[in-house]
């Protein structure tokens, strides 16, 4: 493959989506190591690059994108490699289980009708924001915890796994908008509204502290109920200096509108994916 294909692969970008599978590595009853890597490859460096690609592809971005700075042009190949992704992801996760593959299928689908532009889910703020806030949260939670316990779809549905397969929505959705902050002049040339674009500026920073909010007392309300307080105080310590990033580019911004751009962002990502990665790395330690 050309150099400028596996660029739009963005595979380092991935890393920024390994919260979740570490919420649910934490929060598993039992986990077997080879079977927790296999569905961190799977997830990681295939079907979210596939993603990624196919994104790219259909997208077709000037300006700067998610992990990429200055996005090389794209070809037919993008596409190519996009498929074959998918397909490679769909064929190892029938080594997980048939159930996890049929949940990644559906993921996928639900990724290309965001970006396909017979659809372009990308274009209709809040149904964009609420299809990546389930499909990469909820519905990739319960795909992993499936994965690793070896369970049924009916024993997806117990209070065990709805509630942080919910929270997980709110963590990828009440972030999600900051992603697409420094997009918004390139969204507009191309006729997508998306819900940060929708907002504005103020109003992304202030739908994410709320949501932020609320995610936090939905965490306390979750620990509290297993009689975890312990993880939640810890939650509180990791994702500080994360609430102190975002108030002081929240200024920055006010002071000055081009303050909202890549490189900022790009620096929430990797804060709120290191603080979250470490935070449920010491939850499943702890156990």
């Amino acid at each position: 493959m050309k150099r400028s294909t596996w660029l739009h692969l963005r595979i380092p970008f991935s890393i920024y989506l390994l919260p979740v599978f570490c919420f649910a590595l934490s929060q598993a009853r039992h986990v077997d190591p080879g079977r927790a890597l296999l569905i961190a490859v799977i997830l990681h460096l295939l079907a979210y690059p596939a993603s990624q690609a196919f994104n790219s592809y259909y997208d077709r971005d000037q300006g700067s994108i998610g992990g990429l700075e200055k996005p090389p042009p794209v070809s037919r190949e993008v596409l190519v490699a996009a498929l074959a992704f998918d397909v490679l992801a769909l064929l190892l996760g029938l080594v997980v289980g048939w159930r996890f593959s049929a949940l990644l299928f559906g993921y996928g689908l639900a990724s290309k009708a965001y970006s396909h532009p017979s659809i372009r889910l990308k274009s209709r703020p809040w149904i964009g924001w609420l299809t990546v806030a389930l499909f990469q949260g909820t519905v990739t939670y319960a795909m992993v915890t499936l994965g690793l316990e070896g369970l049924g779809f009916r024993e997806l549905a117990s209070a065990r796994i709805i509630l942080p397969a919910a929270l997980s929505a709110l963590l990828i959705g009440g972030a999600y908008p900051m992603t697409q902050i420094y997009q918004h002049r390139e969204d507009a040339e191309r006729g997508d509204l998306t819900l940060s674009r929708l907002l504005g500026l103020r109003g992304t920073f202030v739908f994410c502290a709320a949501a932020l909010a609320v995610t936090v007392l939905g965490f306390f309300g979750y620990f509290r109920a297993r009689a975890h307080l312990r993880d939640f105080w810890l939650l509180l310590a990791f994702l500080a200096p994360l609430a102190v990033y975002v108030g002081d580019w929240f200024k920055r911004v006010e002071r000055d509108p081009t303050q909202a751009n890549f490189r900022s962002a790009m620096t929430l990502n990797r804060l709120s994916a290191l603080s979250l990665i470490s935070y449920f790395t010491v939850v499943t330690l702890l156990r």
